[in-house]
């Protein structure tokens, strides 16, 4: 980890809606003492947020201000020389992400995003992970919704069940809420690419590899009845088991052979019917240009859900794991996913890279390889549940 640096964690992306939210964020929480600074491309806008805290929080008046643009290699090495750990919420992705985990691999500072992009990950991980190790890096991609609460929530599963025993895991998400226009744009060009990414996560199986003593792979369970939850299940197709499966590959304590599968949760097989359909809709519009764009224009950039919105909004994530004769149900819940808990995962993780004693690591990794059981520790102090519900312990 970088050490003896100017600040402990910078904030890349303050101006924008997520981006906000996580400086609101670490400005009620993070601590007196808390070395920190905003970044982004405009230094008028980073000032109007700057005056933002400031009214509620004084002591922000003299938070510091750094001018950082994405297209500007001299700008994204300084700030990330200057700093322990950077967050970025500059997306998509796979348009703005690069530059910056390039900047953080080659200083050896820590690195935490949000993103939910399959294609962005593998390619980080094709381009710079053996960079990263060699300097210390820790680059750490999906702490937001995607992927925190899957992740860890799998993980306290596992630790509640046998060791040393095939396991089975299964994720069932439910969750109301909004979606910003930062998460629309995301969604509709990973969509527009799925070929694309579809190719580089087999060039990362070549390179990567797998265990050779363990094995580790996925439920196939189409639409289906779950009489333990009372609801039906359907196939999620996010990031979110491509995590965890990676997670399971860097530690012994899943076992010798595990599996997990990741579900969404619904009360009626009506909603299940009709959000196969919406998203299939919405995978065939994203594939041309004209309709991609109509898409893009049902919320712009910056936008989001209103803070009366997001206090409705809530999530759960049931997790039923079994092996070696026991089962368990676990349970991770929370308020708003996209946004509210988001910014709280996001800034929690970037805390925890900069001051937790943490497993030793480096490269590109998962949030359960990099923070594991500390972040599941924060998380706890700030709200967010991990408990088991029934079953063995």
């Amino acid at each position: 980890m970088a050490k003896r640096r100017k600040y402990e964690l910078v904030l890349l992306g303050a101006t924008g809606f997520t981006g906000q939210l996580t400086a609101e964020y670490l400005a009620a929480n993070g601590g007196p003492d808390l070395k920190w600074a905003l970044a982004g491309r405009s230094l008028d806008k980073l000032k109007l947020v700057r005056a933002r805290l400031a009214d509620q929080y004084p002591a922000m008046q003299s938070l510091d201000l750094l001018q950082v643009d994405v297209d500007d290699t001299a700008s994204l090495d300084k700030m990330a020389g200057s700093t322990r750990v950077v967050i970025t919420t500059v997306g998509p992705y796979l348009v703005h992400g690069e530059p910056v985990v390039a900047a953080c691999a080659a200083a050896g500072t820590d690195y935490v995003d949000l993103t939910g992009e399959p294609e962005f990950v593998d390619a980080m991980w094709l381009r710079h992970h053996d960079r990263a190790r060699e300097t210390g890096a820790r680059i750490v991609h999906c702490c937001g919704f995607d992927s925190i609460p899957h992740d860890l929530g799998c993980w306290f599963t596992v630790q509640q069940l046998p060791v040393d025993v095939p396991l089975r895991v299964q994720g069932f998400v439910r969750a109301g809420g909004q979606f910003s226009g930062g998460t629309l744009h995301s969604a509709v060009l990973a969509m527009s690419r799925l070929g694309e990414s579809a190719k580089l996560r087999r060039e990362r199986r070549q390179r990567e590899g797998w265990p050779v003593d363990r094995r580790i792979g996925s439920l196939s369970h189409g639409l289906r009845y779950v009489p333990a939850l009372g609801s039906w299940a359907l196939p999620m197709p996010t990031i979110d088991p491509q995590i965890v499966r990676r997670s399971a590959a860097a530690l012994d304590r899943y076992g010798p052979d595990f599996r997990y599968g990741h579900y969404l949760q619904l009360k009626k097989l009506r909603s299940a019917v009709q959000l196969v359909g919406g998203v299939a809709a919405v995978a065939a519009a994203a594939q041309f240009k004209p309709t991609r764009e109509r898409l893009l224009k049902i919320r712009g950039s910056g936008e989001g859900p209103s803070a009366e919105q997001r206090a409705k909004s809530w999530f759960k994530v049931n997790f039923l794991g079994e092996g070696g004769g026991k089962s368990v149900r676990c349970e991770v819940s929370g308020g708003d996913p996209g946004y509210t808990e988001t910014a709280k995962m996001l800034a929690e993780s970037a805390l925890a890279l900069a001051f937790d004693k943490l497993p030793h690591t480096s490269g590109c990794v998962t949030p359960v390889q990099a923070m594991g059981d500390a972040l599941i520790e924060r998380l706890q102090g700030r709200g967010i549940r991990f408990r088991v519900v029934e079953g063995a312990a």
